[in-house]
């Protein structure tokens, strides 16, 4: 297993829609197991494969007393509620604003074995589950905000890089 480089806030890879996995090979398999390890050592909620430099359709999420969730070509296929609350990026290190979202959630994908799932979450893990769905189409948490917000946040994230 190894630590992934994760990507940040301005690498093109982040804004790239990903494409479908067509096979789970042993490949695939490796990217999952160092994708957990990099989640758990920057202590993430959750990682798409985007964010480690892969455009495949591949998100993981910790699923706390369940244990890893790993969800190949995921798909949101039911939302309810909406809920507005903080949330934060690993690719965007030190942002954090409040980032509306639907309350509970159903997602069809794969799992790490190749059979077709179901689940369906509320609270942090569907949020978590919307978060990095979104990295999958190139979408960020700051492109679910106002824009003059959206501007406060990144002139913020500059200053620190700086």
């Amino acid at each position: 297993m190894a630590i992934l480089e994760i990507k940040e806030y301005g690498e093109p890879v982040l804004r790239e829609k990903s494409l479908a996995v067509k096979e789970i090979t042993p490949e695939i398999l490796n990217l999952i197991r160092d994708m957990a390890e990099t989640m758990y050592t920057a202590s993430g909620v959750g990682l798409a494969a985007p964010q480690v430099g892969v455009t495949k359709r591949i998100i993981i999420i910790d699923g706390e007393e369940e244990g890893l969730i790993v969800l190949v070509n995921p798909m949101l296929v039911k939302s309810e509620g909406e809920v507005i609350e903080e949330e934060g990026c690993l690719s965007i290190p030190g942002v954090y604003c409040e980032v509306k979202r639907s309350s509970k959630v159903t997602v069809k994908a794969l799992n790490e074995s190749g059979e077709p799932i179901k689940i369906t979450k509320e609270g942090l893990l569907a949020r978590a589950l919307q978060h990095e769905i979104d990295h999958l189409e190139g979408i960020l948490f700051v492109d679910r905000i106002g824009k003059v917000k959206r501007q406060l946040l990144l002139n913020k994230l500059k200053k620190q890089k700086n």
